[in-house]
């Protein structure tokens, strides 16, 4: 009898892991308990594997990769079982006098199976984190890598076949655009991607096929705003790691900034001295600094800094990846560099007459996922956080926020739903509302014929 799998593989494996959740042995609460500590011992056995491999993609160096990569997913794997237990009970829900007597619940049931497609950018935080959602909830998985971090993506799953097996609860495929496209022909019950906007509009297209819901973590142009009476020491010193972390390559990094014109020249040479104290006068040799994913987005990066002159930085080395951390002046709004998403090392920055002027810039544009403001006014801050929509947002800081356990997510063009802590259990959950009702007390009242006057419904319903 011919395998089926290896005749036409996707809708096989997708069948395969339908089934595994069809079977209903991802639900009890002791499953979902093992089965993320079976993903943290399997991730603590490989640790060293996954350093290897991001080094290998991104030049990533141990101290970017274990906060950014590792220790967040050990964080939200003791913060899940943690709180599963009490995530997975019934809540109670208030109810209106007139629905006397009876009670009123909301149900948290899995969703189904799930399509996860993570990124380059974090390949290994990201192509397990929202796992640990999906894994809470009781979900069974298909999880598809990038093809642009091979390294990492095949010690993600050497990771998952070593927690999971290979049995249908969680499945990986490898794989690059037409495998994408092969997956999402496939019907599932909910769709996890983190990606591009453009990508994202794809995924949402397919989904809307077959009414799929979909958890969408993609990006956009994140401002800084800094006002005058901002600490442009600390200021540039915050600015410059977010913007240099990773090269540059985070969906949530500063992408421009929008600096009041009192302060302007001196926020750059502030970024100039942060720069060196950070990586050196030749960051190229620094082994802190990572390298750019492929020489197709190399050749991106350079093409937009023609968008601006640049002041700090400006060098780079195809050959390597390598793209050094750089400030742009002189900036056009109309040009491609404040067009797309940059993502990467290079920071153009605009002059404004005021944080009014700045707001209104950011209201022009579409959402982004992440908003940073610099400012020592309250006042300020809360003028621009009331102002401006944003998917995040914090003021004079940058990144933390999704690591501090709060729901993380976009808008509009940014994104939609959210994951992390509660929020990836509830981004995998469907809640089901659930009104009980004993047999006694079966009033007439609502039974026709009926034999009251209707300013006795008025009365009770309002």
């Amino acid at each position: 009898m011919r395998d089926p799998v290896r005749l036409n593989p996707i809708p096989a494996l997708v069948e395969r892991a339908r089934t595994y959740f069809r079977s209903e042995v991802t639900r009890p609460l002791q499953f979902r308990l093992e089965r993320l500590r079976a993903l943290e011992a399997s991730m603590r056995a490989h640790e060293q594997q996954v350093f290897g491999a991001l080094k290998a993609d991104l030049g990533k160096s141990p101290h970017e990769a274990y906060p950014a990569e590792i220790g967040l997913v050990y964080a939200d794997l003791k913060h899940a079982r943690k709180h599963l237990k009490q995530w997975m009970k019934p809540a109670r829900q208030s109810l209106p006098l007139t629905f006397w007597p009876g009670s009123a619940w909301q149900y948290s049931e899995p969703l189904g199976t799930a399509l996860v497609i993570s990124p380059w950018n974090y390949p290994f935080q990201l192509g397990t984190s929202p796992l640990i959602g999906a894994i809470a909830a009781g979900c069974s998985i298909v999880h598809k890598p990038s093809e642009l971090a091979p390294h990492t993506s095949a010690v993600v799953e050497t990771v998952l076949k070593h927690a999971f097996g290979d049995d249908g609860y969680v499945t990986v495929v490898q794989g690059g655009a037409e495998t994408n496209q092969q997956l999402l022909a496939e019907r599932f019950d909910v769709i996890f991607f983190t990606g591009s906007t453009r990508v994202g509009q794809i995924v949402m297209e397919a989904a809307a096929k077959h009414l799929t819901p979909v958890i969408l973590e993609l990006g956009g142009k994140s401002p800084c705003l800094i006002d005058a009476d901002a600490d442009l020491a600390v200021t540039a010193r915050r600015i410059m790691w977010a913007k240099t972390y990773n090269a540059g390559q985070t969906c949530v990094g500063p992408d421009y900034a929008l600096v009041h014109r009192e302060v302007k020249d001196r926020f750059i040479e502030a970024c100039r001295v942060e720069l060196a104290s950070l990586y050196g006068s030749e960051p190229k040799q620094s082994p802190d600094y990572a390298r750019i994913i492929t020489p197709r987005h190399h050749q991106r990066l350079v093409a937009l800094m023609s968008g601006g002159r640049a002041v700090i930085g400006g060098q780079h080395d195809e050959a390597s990846k390598y793209l050094a951390p750089t400030v742009l002046v002189d900036v056009d709004p109309a040009s491609p560099l404040m067009r797309e998403e940059i993502f990467g090392p290079i920071l153009p920055v605009l002059e404004v007459k005021d944080m009014d002027e700045a707001i209104e810039f950011v209201r022009a544009r579409p959402k982004p996922l992440a908003l940073y403001a610099f400012t020592s006014s309250s006042q300020t801050a809360e003028r621009i956080l009331a102002r401006t929509s944003s998917g995040g947002a914090m003021v004079n800081d940058l990144l933390l926020h999704v690591a501090s356990g709060l729901p993380f997510g976009g808008v509009g063009q940014s994104g939609m739903g959210a994951y992390h802590g509660k929020a990836s259990f509830d981004a995998f959950s469907h809640r089901k509302s659930v009104l009980k009702k004993p047999f006694f007390m079966d009033l007439k009242v609502r039974y026709p014929p009926y034999k009251v006057s209707l300013d006795l419904f008025r009365k009770l319903l309002g």
